[in-house]
């Protein structure tokens, strides 16, 4: 379907910008005759910069809003079509707006609210579309959003805490390294030329410590350089190699104290999303391959197509993930618990719960340490730096006669 950018105004004569999908001219007219605004004019484009246009990306808050806003409505007996005309004329992000305006549309011709939302991948993902499907069909919208909601929100807050804590240890290590360089690039070479001068014999540390120094002033934009170019083939190769694809994230899993809060991260997306769709009526197999997806972990993700194939032959669900190797025990403890009592759900929502609880803490631990850890380290270099420096000069000095 083209996209088309359009200038129009509402009823009261404001101007409004945007961008929408519709078959064609006419049928663009009609759909913002819909939402109120009269036509003025308009261009077709491409998909990616009619979304530019109208408004960027949809956010994961936006996401969080429009799930609760559903939970309450749904919850309150109001017909869905009602719900989803009465949050497109309130919402400020025109792109969203949009794609609500699209789906109020497909829902007068005769779609079911996951059949609206599986028409705009960009916005709502495999699991969202499979969770609110099996919603519809257990009779538990409200529930689904409710969960949907607290588990955006969580990932939300985690990025958001990450971020905020990462800010204070990142400005320490460019201010660092920036006076850092400055010292290697300016000071270093002047100091460099008094020792030759006074033609003294320099200690190991000194003759490392200008060693370093021209390397860094001859090589500078290699050593900038360098990394920059090492990231970009990496990310070529994962990108266009699935072998190399494969093994980038199963180093991912073993980094030193990242991989363990990674692996963590991982088994709460995966237990959170399979008790989800548990609960919400969809097969234990279907849970599974649907859990590939949202994992965000190619090996993770081929471990739990191999336990599906195992499920689908017949074998148990414990001793299938137990055979795999790559479950902490805690999964396949209340993986057993679950089946044991025919609460599942409930058994993994547990695991969830853990998980997140200790992800949390294990990020702030870990962030509120790096800060410190990060100060002592260079701390220490522009300390070595000043110690071999200072130690010839203080010698010079020390020979001196007054």
């Amino acid at each position: 379907m083209p996209s088309y950018q359009y200038k129009a105004i509402d009823r009261s004569g404001r101007p409004a910008r945007g961008g929408l999908d519709a078959v064609n001219e006419v049928d663009l007219e009609l759909r913002l005759r819909r939402m109120g605004l009269d036509l003025i004019t308009y261009k077709e484009v491409d998909r990616q910069a009619s979304a530019f246009a109208a408004g960027g990306k949809i956010t994961r808050q936006d996401l969080v809003n429009f799930c609760f806003d559903m939970e309450q409505m749904v919850r309150s007996g109001i017909p869905i079509l009602d719900g989803l005309r009465d949050m497109r004329d309130t919402l400020e992000n025109p792109r969203f707006r949009d794609v609500l305006t699209v789906m109020t549309e497909d829902m007068e011709g005769g779609k079911v609210l996951s059949q609206c939302m599986a028409a705009h991948e960009a916005v709502f993902d495999n699991v969202f579309v499979s969770l609110v499907r099996a919603g519809e069909q257990a009779g538990q919208l409200p529930q689904v959003f409710q969960n949907l909601a607290e588990t955006l929100k969580w990932e939300d807050e985690l990025i958001s805490q990450t971020r905020r804590l990462l800010m204070y240890p990142a400005l320490t290590l460019a201010v660092v390294l920036a006076v850092l360089g400055a010292l290697l690039v300016f000071l270093v070479p002047q100091i460099a030329q008094l020792f030759k001068v006074m033609g003294m014999a320099l200690p190991g540390q000194t003759r490392a410590l200008l060693a370093v120094s021209a390397f860094v002033a001859n090589y500078w934009l290699i050593i900038l350089a360098v990394p920059v170019a090492a990231a970009a083939a990496l990310t070529v190769a994962v990108r266009g190699n699935a072998k190399a694809a494969y093994m980038w994230d199963y180093a991912k899993l073993r980094l030193p104290l990242i991989g363990p809060i990674l692996q963590k991260i991982i088994m709460s997306r995966f237990t959170n999303v399979f008790s989800l769709m548990y609960r919400s009526g969809i097969t234990v197999l279907d849970a599974i391959r649907t859990s590939e997806e949202v994992v965000g972990n190619r090996v993770i993700s081929d471990g739990l197509n191999r336990a599906g194939q195992q499920v689908s032959a017949g074998e148990g669900l414990t001793e299938t993930f137990q055979n795999l190797g790559m479950f902490p025990p805690l999964v396949i403890r209340m993986l057993r618990v679950g089946e044991a009592t025919g609460a599942l759900d409930v058994a993994l929502a547990n695991v969830t719960y853990f998980y997140n609880r200790d992800v949390r803490d294990s990020v702030d631990k870990g962030l509120k340490m790096l800060g410190p850890v990060l100060t002592l380290v260079l701390g220490g270099m522009i300390a070595f730096v000043i110690w071999a420096v200072l130690g010839p000069v203080y010698d010079i000095l020390g020979k001196l006669k007054f």
